[in-house]
């Protein structure tokens, strides 16, 4: 079976001493459980692993104490808790006991997984500051789809990075039917609208549909009241657009600007986090879709932002694009003080005058132009391409 990175450093972490609590996280069906299991697979140390679907307070604690139970009896342990963002209040729980396994010197290692970022965060962010690593589990790149289901570069754009999904692309409609009810639909209505206020869900999908509609181009928030039936107002749409975006699903990228409160002013450009999310809701064949030059373009696009989003998040640095006027960027990047200007071009490179007006502006920016003889498209996705100029 095929092992992503992320194996590697669960592995590793697992292996080491008795260190923080490691938190992994990621969209639903990107493979968190599968990469627990590998990674823990053949340990010298004694595993508990249980998943909290349908659980509560007093099972969790319960499942702790049989950790604990391993730790008596061998000197140490691992315990894993899947989906554990499924117990209400377990953030407390899970502080309550881990506090008293350090004041016992208890040599019990814990990993815990979920599907949401949206309710882990919160946990993470209330109870348990200090006492976690956090690591991500995203959807699958380029470079992973090749080695592990053979996708060709085209075959990824259109059929993105949910692993499941690979057993299904030789049937697109039966692809397509799988991405809406196993994967969009669950997430929606389990990830996002089970927790949290969401007072509109009726329109937290149809802002949903529109965005990975219209991925890769820019949208105001007044252009998508205009286009939603009951959208209440626009301090609505950004909240959900928020909530989207933290469970991994859709993000509304903000025009870059050194001055950090006039880029959260202006309007976003959206951005699916995986191109199968768009490809899967746009109902049209691979083969029309790649011979549209409009769409095709808008799906590259979005291929190579969902990569960026994701790589962000892992490493730490920001994703916005930029206009002024005529003039564009598709992304810039921003680590601390490194800025990096990224065009993509899936057909003729043509002229790059947005990028020539923006290293006017920023002249220590770094440019990166995917598309190019210098920078091909698939040796971009296989990151092969340096993002920073160290």
């Amino acid at each position: 079976m095929y092992e992503r990175a992320v194996v590697k450093v669960l592995r590793g972490r697992m292996e080491e001493p008795l260190g923080l609590m490691q938190v992994l996280v990621g969209p639903r069906q990107t493979g968190k459980s599968t990469a627990l299991k590998q990674a823990s697979a053949d340990l010298s140390v004694p595993v508990h692993s249980v998943s909290a679907d349908f659980a509560d307070q007093a099972w969790l604690r319960t499942e702790w104490q049989q950790a604990r139970n391993l730790v008596s009896a061998r000197g140490e342990a691992l315990l894993i808790v899947d989906e554990v963002q499924k117990i209400e209040g377990w953030s407390a729980v899970v502080k309550e006991l881990w506090d008293e396994d350090r004041r016992g010197d208890v040599n019990l290692k814990v990993f815990l997984s979920g599907s949401s970022s949206l309710l882990l965060s919160k946990g993470l962010d209330e109870s348990l500051m200090g006492r976690f690593e956090m690591l991500y589990c995203l959807q699958w790149t380029y470079a992973e789809c090749r080695e592990a289901f053979g996708y060709s570069l085209n075959e990824f754009i259109y059929f993105g990075g949910y692993p499941r999904s690979a057993s299904f692309v030789a049937d697109e409609d039966r692809w397509r039917r799988f991405m809406r009810e196993s994967i969009i639909e669950p997430t929606i209505s389990q990830d996002v609208l089970a927790l949290a206020p969401i007072k509109k869900p009726a329109l937290m999908r149809a802002l949903f549909t529109l965005g990975v509609q219209y991925s890769a181009q820019e949208l105001s928030y007044t252009k998508m009241l205009g286009q939603l039936q009951d959208a209440g107002n626009t301090v609505t749409l950004a909240e959900y657009l928020n909530l989207l975006s933290l469970a991994g699903m859709l993000s509304g990228l903000q025009k870059f600007d050194m001055r950090k409160t006039s880029s959260r002013k202006s309007s976003p450009r959206l951005m699916a986090h995986d191109s199968s999310l768009q490809s899967a809701m746009l109902e049209l064949p691979r083969k029309f879709i790649e011979m549209d030059r409009s769409r095709w373009g808008h799906l590259v696009e979005t291929a190579v932002g969902a990569y960026l989003i994701n790589r962000g998040r892992e490493e730490g640095f920001e994703v916005f694009w930029w206009r002024e006027g005529a003039a564009e960027v598709d992304f810039v990047l921003r680590k601390g003080e490194l800025i990096t200007a990224i065009e993509v071009k899936s057909g003729a490179v043509g002229n790059l005058e947005g990028m020539e007006k923006f290293l006017e502006l920023y002249p220590k920016a770094y440019r990166i132009v995917v598309g190019s003889p210098e920078v091909s498209l698939e040796d971009f996705l296989l990151g092969k391409v340096d993002l920073f100029l160290l």
